[in-house]
């Protein structure tokens, strides 16, 4: 990084960069245009790497995987108007996950007039538009306050729920040198845990439990080791989101996995005398219906206190980081005294497991077969990505088990689709030597498709494993469902591998999962991106 003295005169564009690298910046996502010229400029000179996706979703997406398997913030730099507007479904599936992403804009001059004078790009307010999706959107008046903002936004992502931020500069201000300030950082935080009284309180009811549970959210992704070792000393089952995939590994003993959509779990989840809930809304999303009622006491562990109000309201409330406030409750189950009911623990799980595998037999098995063959040909630290698609939520989140090695990185609650592939692309690139694969649906990847031309450039070994049913098969079975006639659901048929070999990439189809995993195998070593396809008419 350059070294400058605090009262040096930079462009806004040198102030912006600045103040990346001096929170630990070394990659950004984005696209060159005529307005953000400055930043770019800078990037290399300040140690920034940069990786340009063929649209600024594709930007979005991949920072948001590079911050979630990282867990450092993603940075993504747009230009303005419809570069930012492009990017804003990003934002809000980060919004929706709590994904720490920032988003770098130029934006409108200062003294911009109110109404419209035809400059490139104009918008009314890009401001008013990215509040819509982000934390904040924070638009600074000169050089010297781009520190400030920076700072504000790395303060927000490490001490409190993290979700996206947008910092906008106007575009006098990025080609302006002005007094630019010392370089603000983000001082030294300690995480929050809740007072002494409340742990003891929610130890107690812990240990005189008979039936407790514990839910996992992605709230939880940092506290995996205190997670399974509450789980264990309470002898408690562990049902996770989709977020919280593989905290507690999913074959542990007391692992029921993402399984909070299966009635039966629902039903033991909402007879359970106690509930510990972490880093999770308990939200429709997480829970695929309503939350259900709950008879027994429910306990929530978020650092967000507004958390504890919304859906299932918390009948106990530790307000505080995941892992320091785990730790904390651990001990004050240790001091707690009284007698500790007798639990069915992991004979309750292999129940469980049961009973959801054959509710769900008919509709998920035409994927388990090719599911397991995948996992049986990847490493234990594999990183899956998968989009909005039936292979996904139906197959790859209840079916595919990940342990606290591996990642799995899905767009919930937002639900956007597209996510798949930039979200490997972001992957790989934080973590070239580790095995990174894609799922997606073939109505999916073509909301992102073009950036097979990313993966291309960079020669990521990239397998990209595309189920075909034609179409969106998820909402041709909603309209049928009601009664309906499909409209609009049904796409005419494209020829995957062909156009990822169009691109510079490899394509294959697979048409058992014996063939699938030789597929895998080879892709996970060929440089660019590999689409392997399986067919609706192999599945059946």
């Amino acid at each position: 990084m350059l070294e400058q003295p605090g009262n040096a005169s930079l462009t806004g564009g040198e102030a912006v960069v600045r103040a990346l690298a001096a929170h630990g910046v070394t990659r950004a996502f984005g696209i060159p245009g005529t307005h953000n010229l400055e930043i770019y400029r800078h990037l290399a000179p300040y140690g920034i790497a940069h990786v340009t996706p063929r649209h600024e979703q594709g930007a979005g997406y991949a920072a948001d995987a590079y911050a979630r398997v990282t867990e450092r913030p993603g940075v993504a730099i747009t230009t303005t108007g419809p570069a930012l507007l492009n990017i804003t479904a990003a934002v809000g599936q980060a919004y929706s996950d709590s994904v720490p992403l920032l988003v770098v804009s130029p934006g409108m001059p200062l003294r911009h007039p109110r109404q419209p004078t035809g400059l490139l790009h104009e918008m009314r307010s890009q401001t008013e538009a990215l509040r819509a999706v982000a934390a904040f959107s924070h638009r600074v008046s000169t050089v010297e306050e781009i520190g400030s903002a920076v700072a504000r936004a790395f303060t927000l992502f490490r001490t409190r729920r993290p979700r996206p931020v947008h910092i906008e500069v106007p575009l006098d201000l990025l080609e302006t040198a002005q007094p630019a300030g010392p370089v603000r950082l983000t001082p030294p935080l300690s995480a929050p845990v809740p007072a002494g009284p409340s742990l003891r309180d929610a130890a107690r009811v812990l240990r005189s439990a008979r039936r407790p549970a514990v839910v996992l959210g992605g709230g939880a992704r940092s506290a995996s080791a205190g997670c399974r070792a509450l789980a264990e000393a309470l002898a408690a089952p562990v049902v996770t989101t989709a977020n919280g995939k593989g905290i507690v590994d999913e074959t542990h003993p007391l692992s029921l996995g993402v399984s909070l959509h299966s009635p039966s779990v629902q039903k033991w989840l909402a007879d359970c005398d106690a509930v510990l809930a972490v880093g999770t809304e308990l939200a429709e999303s997480d829970l695929w219906s309503a939350p259900p009622p709950l008879v027994g006491t429910l306990i929530r562990v978020d650092i967000d206190p507004a958390q504890m109000y919304a859906g299932l309201p918390a009948d106990l409330a530790l307000v505080g980081a995941a892992r320091p406030t785990l730790e904390a409750l651990r001990e004050a189950l240790e001091e707690a005294t009284g007698e500790s009911g007798a639990r069915e623990g992991a004979a309750a799980v292999r129940a469980l497991r049961a009973a959801r595998d054959a509710e769900t037999a008919e509709r998920d098995a035409r994927w388990v077969p090719y599911l397991r063959a995948a996992r049986a040909v990847l490493d234990a630290d594999a990183i899956w990505t998968s989009d909005s698609a039936q292979c996904c939520y139906y197959g790859a989140l209840p079916h595919l088990p990940v342990g606290p090695r591996g990642r799995y990185l899905h767009p919930t609650g937002f639900g956007t689709l597209g996510y798949a592939l930039p979200a490997a692309i972001g992957a790989k690139t934080a973590y070239p030597h580790r095995q990174v694969v894609a799922l997606s649906g073939d109505g999916g990847l073509q909301f992102s498709v073009q950036e097979l031309a990313t993966a291309v450039q960079l020669r990521l070994p990239l397998p990209l494993v595309v189920f075909d049913n034609g179409g969106y098969g998820e909402i041709r079975d909603e309209m049928t469902a009601r009664g309906d006639t499909p409209t609009g659901v049904d796409l005419p048929s494209v020829d995957l591998p062909a156009l990822a070999r169009a691109y510079g990439g490899h394509g294959t189809r697979a048409d058992t999962p014996e063939a699938l995993a030789r597929a895998l195998s080879l892709a996970l070593t060929t440089p660019g991106p590999t689409v392997i396809t399986v067919t609706e008419e192999t599945l059946r």
